[in-house]
């Protein structure tokens, strides 16, 4: 017993060591992958782009971080996170250093393409860290990876100084310059996880074919779960892209303030990513997930009210009066969104690892996929929205139909179980008598 000790402590210690470096390294990464929601904004005037090309602008690398989530979450099954998180920081670094020497639009999304994979570490990251915890603890450990969101606040808060400074490029260049630096310091400070080990010493069975890791996602369960994310973390970046945009043209702001108070909503729905997972180990993601939703159906559904002026016809005459969300109180209820979203995303996380313990790469790449892909569909669905209906708050009306849309879904999902559970037992009562 004695003798094990020393190898329960190193393993304590390369567990959290590779938790502290894959969160700091997500940090990093989330940073890069929404650099446009502030240099966006300066390219937007420099090219004269319209509302929909802006949200393109935007979204394209969301949409790169998506689509590879997948492929990175099998490959880190197959190959190890050490490896894949440090290659991916790598490649999106080179495209990162090439956007500031984009000049056209077209250039700059082929460079956004690649910006993007930076997004795509978090399915590596959680196949990595998921593989160091107990199931009892995973919730909490992939909480706090997620706390790596806090990137977005990180990019909202620094590159407009930096954009000021010395100008958009400026910004490419640094932001390309940290993720090199990350990459090198992640693998000389991590080592490969438990089962990457046990492989190579011949004590675990080989990798399943690369068609078997994706078995599970025959489930109709796995695309609910995607479903969920696409809420909780795809509506999370997609406002962490617009709110920038939305307070400038609502509110008037400039683009340092409107940067800071973005920041005010990305930094709660990142940090209380890691309690999200902390309430999930202890009283259940299903129910995190209940007053995620509910809370997050009332915050959408009061920022959809549009500025407006109505006229009452009282009892001496007509009575107009004005209705308006103003800033301090937009800025309170966004952050109210952010946080249960945070929560949400830690709930949803959480499932994974327990239904599907040998394929957390394969089912967390596509419920990340999945997620990014709504970063990426819903600031382009702003955009449009904007110029359909010339209406600021409609982003928030797309946003409240979807997380009702969660919410149904997930009660008549439950209920049947339920349902089915209660016949089940029944039926096992009968036979026993």
């Amino acid at each position: 017993m004695t003798a094990n000790l020393p190898a329960a402590q190193s393993q304590d210690s390369s567990s959290r060591q590779a938790l502290v470096m894959s969160t700091i390294a997500f940090t990093v990464c989330f940073a890069v992958w929404t650099i446009f929601s502030i240099i966006g904004v300066r390219i937007k005037q420099e090219l004269g782009l319209n509302e929909t090309e802006f949200g393109l602008l935007v979204g394209t690398p969301i949409l790169t971080g998506s689509l590879v989530r997948m492929v990175l979450g099998v490959w880190t099954d197959r190959y190890g996170g050490r490896l894949v998180y440090t290659m991916t920081m790598l490649a999106a670094a080179v495209a990162t250093f090439l956007l500031a020497f984009a000049h056209s639009y077209e250039q700059m999304l082929l460079a956004a393409l690649g910006v993007g994979l930076a997004g795509g570490s978090f399915a590596a990251g959680v196949a990595y860290v998921s593989r160091f915890f107990p199931a009892g603890k995973q919730g909490t450990a992939l909480g706090i990876f997620g706390v790596g969101n806090v990137g977005a606040a990180v990019t909202k808060f620094l590159a407009p100084l930096v954009l000021l400074a010395w100008g958009w490029q400026s910004v490419a260049l640094i932001w390309a310059a940290a993720l090199v630096v990350m990459a090198i310091v992640f693998w000389l400070t991590t080592s490969d996880d438990p089962v990457i080990r046990e492989r190579r010493a011949g004590k675990a069975a080989p990798a399943r074919s690369f068609w078997q890791e994706f078995a599970p996602l025959k489930n109709l369960q796995v695309w609910r779960f995607a479903f969920y994310y696409f809420f909780s973390f795809g509506a999370f970046v997609a406002l962490s892209l617009w709110l920038p945009r939305y307070l400038i043209g609502v509110y008037g702001f400039g683009i340092a303030t409107a940067g800071m108070i973005g920041a005010a909503y990305s930094i709660p729905a990142s940090i209380f990513r890691a309690y999200g997972g902390v309430l999930s180990d202890r009283i259940g993601a299903r129910t995190v997930l209940y007053w995620t939703f509910s809370v997050c159906a009332v915050a959408t559904l009061v920022l959809s009210l549009p500025s407006a002026d109505y006229v009452v016809r009282g009892i001496s005459g007509p009575i107009p009066f004005h209705v308006e969300i103003g800033p301090l109180a937009f800025i309170a209820v966004a952050s109210v969104l952010g946080f249960f979203m945070s929560l949400g995303k830690a709930a949803v996380y959480k499932h994974i690892p327990v239904y599907y313990p040998q394929s957390v790469g394969a089912v967390g790449g596509v419920v990340g996929m999945i997620g990014g892909l709504g970063g990426f569909i819903l600031p382009i669905a702003f955009g449009a929205l904007n110029d359909l209906t010339g209406v600021w708050s409609s982003c928030f009306m797309l946003l409240f139909l979807i997380v009702v849309s969660c919410l149904v879904w997930m009660h008549v999902t439950i209920r049947r179980m339920e349902r089915g559970a209660e016949v089940k037992s029944t039926s096992l009562s009968y036979a026993a008598e």
